[in-house]
């Protein structure tokens, strides 16, 4: 198995849940994605008396990490055990919550009142016609081709300073380059730590940012890394370089390339834009897109989001697509008051 199929096959690995049938008949909302943003959306949509069915294939971004950080409340919260209390809080309002993957989004015909339809199709034929739609997909991690990085994902091998930083404060850690980003991942980490070394991976290290480097104590190696080593039990030991020479590091930071999931979407015809940290959907307000009827919520957009601020995303995302519906139900009843009376139209 190779270092990239290594990082794949942890992303899925989540404990199953009990899965909900598929709505058989048009619903208010469909939100593709079952982490914080969607499940926080479809909270929102649920309790305000919409039909809702969130399409979850499973597989989280932070499924590797031991707990949620950062989170006031839910501190220290396995993920999984968050994800399952926000299944089971979106039921309690009569939402669905349905495991599969999509494989097509697409609009549809509208209604006879010419109201908005889209049409998502799951990997294993079935399919749910909704009102509205809400992309809470979540993004993917890419690693360096490094091997041995991959299998450490989540736990001695970190990205973010504010998820995982104080469970490896004093540690000595190593910021293995991707880019510009990497510097200010540095000076993140080096909050943490006393000893920091920054291997700059053929990336670009300018003088500069060299000599801020030195008056903070941070060592710099150029010499390419080639493998991370692990000890006699399997942990991270340090990283091996070019030469040959092993430096002991128990952790090492990475700004991977961050990368929205966009798969099975592209039907909808979402803009997407590339940022410093990687690549995402544009969104604006509340997630609004320009695509009429379809919202984005969570790192499919904000690619540096947290869980908190992921949640809170879906959470104005849930309520701006309820504000909307409810002006299409307006529309809809004027109309229907309309085609009745003619008489009316005309006053």
């Amino acid at each position: 198995m190779t270092d990239k199929e290594k990082q794949e096959a942890t992303a899925v690995a989540t404990p199953p849940y009990a899965s909900d049938a598929l709505a058989e008949e048009t619903v208010d909302a469909v939100v593709i994605g079952g982490g914080a943003a969607g499940l926080n959306g479809a909270l929102i949509l649920a309790r305000s008396r919409r039909s809702v069915v969130v399409i979850d294939s499973g597989s989280p971004r932070n499924a590797p990490a031991e707990a949620v950080h950062g989170l006031l409340a839910l501190d220290g919260t396995p993920p999984s055990e968050i994800l399952r209390l926000g299944r089971e809080q979106v039921r309690q309002y009569g939402g669905r919550v349905v495991s599969g993957e999509v494989v097509a989004a697409a609009p549809a015909a509208p209604s006879v009142d010419g109201d908005l339809r889209f049409t998502v199709t799951l990997a294993d034929g079935r399919s749910i016609t909704a009102r509205r739609v809400l992309v809470a997909t979540g993004l993917k991690d890419v690693l360096p081709e490094v091997p041995g990085l991959a299998e450490h994902w989540g736990h001695s091998v970190l990205h973010c300073p504010y998820c995982h930083g104080w469970e490896v404060r004093d540690e000595p850690i190593g910021v293995l380059a991707t880019g510009p980003v990497s510097i200010e991942h540095a000076y993140l980490f080096r909050q943490l730590t006393e000893d920091l070394t920054y291997f700059t991976h053929g990336t670009d290290l300018d003088e500069d940012s060299r000599a801020r480097f030195a008056a903070r104590g941070i060592r710099v190696i150029d010499t390419p890394v080639t493998e991370v080593v692990n000890d006699a039990d399997g942990a991270l030991a340090g990283v091996r370089l070019a030469d040959g020479q092993v430096v002991a590091r128990r952790v090492v930071a990475v700004a991977a390339q961050l990368q929205a999931r966009t798969q099975g979407l592209e039907g909808l015809g979402l803009p997407v834009q590339d940022l410093p940290k990687g690549r995402g959907f544009a969104s604006g307000a509340a997630g609004a897109t320009e695509v009429p009827g379809v919202w984005v919520a969570g790192n499919a957009t904000d690619l540096v989001a947290q869980v908190g601020a992921s949640a809170a995303a879906g959470v104005l995302a849930g309520a701006d697509i309820n504000r909307m519906l409810t002006i299409a139900d307006t529309d809809a009843a004027l109309q229907k008051i309309t085609e009745a009376t003619p008489e009316a139209a005309t006053g």
